[in-house]
C-alpha cells in the first residue's frame, strides 16, 4: 500500500505542441546578488491553462523497486489528477486541489481522503497545492521572494542557501543561462530527514520551458526512497478532465495507519 501511495504523492504532457531542442545550460562563474537569481529565475514564463504529462516512473525503496507509467493531468493552480498503471491497467489515481488531497489504490482496495497536514507530517516536509504543482514544473517549491538567501556558486552552478531555521534548511541551485533549477533540498537535520528534488535537463516549448525529467530522493530514519520520472509526452492548453471516483467497497486508510 505505502509503495503506490508514494509513488502518486511524488509523482504526487503528445500532440500539437512540437518542442525545440533540449536547452544548453551555462555555467555560473561570476557571483552575483540572490536577488538576481531569484529574478531571473521568475522571469521564466509559465503560459499555460491546462497541462497533460504522459511519463514512465521508477520508485525504489530499501524493499521494493517498481516500474510503471503516470499520466498527470494539471488545470493550473486548480486541480491534478495523477493515473499510476501498470501493463496498461490503472492500479492508483491521486486528485490533489488547493484545500485536499484524495487517493485510492487497487492493491488492497484502500483510500484516503484529508489535507496537507497529516501528509506532510507522515513525508518529512511541509506540503502543499503550489509545492507540488511547481515540483512537475520544475520551479522552486518555495516562493523565494519571501525570505532571505545567501548566494555562493557550487558545481557551476548559482546556489541559494536559507539557514534561517536551523529546523529546516533550504537550498536551491540554478544554472546560469535561464536559471533553471537544477537541484533543490531540504534538510531536516533534528529529524534526519532530507528531500532532494533533481532536474537534469530541461526542453523548450513555445509555452514554457519544462523538465524532460526529474529524481526525488527522500531520506528519513525509517529508509530511503528513490523515485525517478521521465516526460514522455506533453500536451498544452487541451480540454481536459479529471475523472475520480474511488470504487465501491474500499476501506478508508488515515494517515497514522499507513
Amino acid at each position: 500500500m505505502k509503495k503506490y501511495f508514494t509513488l502518486v504523492v511524488s509523482v504526487l504532457l503528445f500532440a500539437s505542441c512540437k518542442p525545440k531542442a533540449v536547452l544548453v545550460e551555462g555555467n555560473a562563474s561570476t557571483t552575483i546578488a540572490a536577488d538576481k537569481v531569484i529574478e531571473s529565475h521568475y522571469n521564466n514564463k509559465v503560459d499555460f491553462s491546462t497541462l497533460y504529462i504522459r511519463a514512465s516512473a521508477r520508485y525504489e525503496d530499501d524493499k521494493n523497486t517498481q516500474n510503471v507509467s503516470a499520466d498527470i493531468r494539471i488545470k493550473k493552480d486548480e486541480k491534478i489528477l495523477i493515473s499510476i498503471r501498470v501493463l496498461g491497467l490503472t492500479m492508483a489515481k491521486a486528485l490533489i486541489t488547493p484545500t485536499s488531497v484524495q487517493y485510492f489504490e487497487k492493491i488492497g482496495n484502500k483510500y484516503f481522503e484529508g489535507n496537507y497536514e497529516g501528509l506532510s507530517q507522515w513525508l518529512g516536509t511541509d506540503l502543499d497545492y503550489n509545492k507540488v504543482q511547481n515540483m512537475f514544473l520544475g520551479k522552486a517549491l518555495d516562493d523565494l521572494r519571501k525570505e532571505k538567501y545567501a548566494v555562493s556558486i557550487m558545481e557551476k552552478l548559482y546556489k541559494l542557501e536559507s539557514k534561517s531555521n536551523e529546523k529546516n534548511i533550504k537550498s536551491f541551485l540554478f544554472e546560469s543561462d535561464n536559471f533553471l533549477i537544477k537541484r533543490q533540498e531540504i534538510n531536516q537535520p533534528l529529524q534526519d530527514r532530507t528531500l532532494q528534488i533533481v532536474y537534469p535537463d530541461y526542453k523548450k516549448y513555445n509555452e514554457m520551458i519544462l523538465p524532460l525529467s526529474l529524481t526525488i530522493n527522500a531520506r528519513q530514519q525509517k529508509g530511503k526512497t528513490n523515485i525517478e520520472i521521465e516526460y514522455k509526452n506533453v500536451t498544452f492548453n487541451e480540454d481536459l478532465s479529471f475523472p475520480y471516483s474511488v470504487p465501491e467497497g474500499y476501506e478508508r486508510i488515515y494517515i497514522d495507519k499507513i
